[in-house]
């Protein structure tokens, strides 16, 4: 499963071998054993190829079909906008607030949809 997902990833994001090795600090032929499923990335090289494609270590392994948790998306989400806008800790507590409203809203948009 890692090695089908590595090697669509990497077509995805429109790279090559050699490109991926590169920006990971491997070299090309170690990569390329990763894609055929020969050998498997340290922890460390796996976070880094996850990073680099914006998926999750979980996806890759193809222990989730997500490539991105909800959850950590949203907190990426969250503390992007907190950095971006420079909240205070005020503003951060109401930006939670609005943020559970508009959740629970859609929840009960959901449920209607569905009954």
């Amino acid at each position: 499963m890692f090695s089908e997902r590595l090697k669509e990833q990497r077509k995805q994001a429109k790279l090559t071998q050699k490109e991926i090795a590169a920006q990971i600090g491997v070299s090309q032929q170690a990569y390329q054993k990763w894609e055929k499923g020969d050998k498997k990335p340290t922890q460390d090289k796996l976070t880094k190829i996850a990073e680099l494609f914006d998926v999750s270590v979980d996806y890759l392994l193809g222990n989730a079909d997500e490539k991105k948790p909800v959850l950590e998306t949203a907190q990426v989400l969250f503390r992007k906008t907190v950095d971006d806008f420079n909240l205070t800790k005020e503003q951060q507590e109401q930006f939670k607030i609005d943020i559970d409203n508009f959740i629970e809203m859609r929840r009960k948009a959901f449920e209607e949809e569905q009954d």
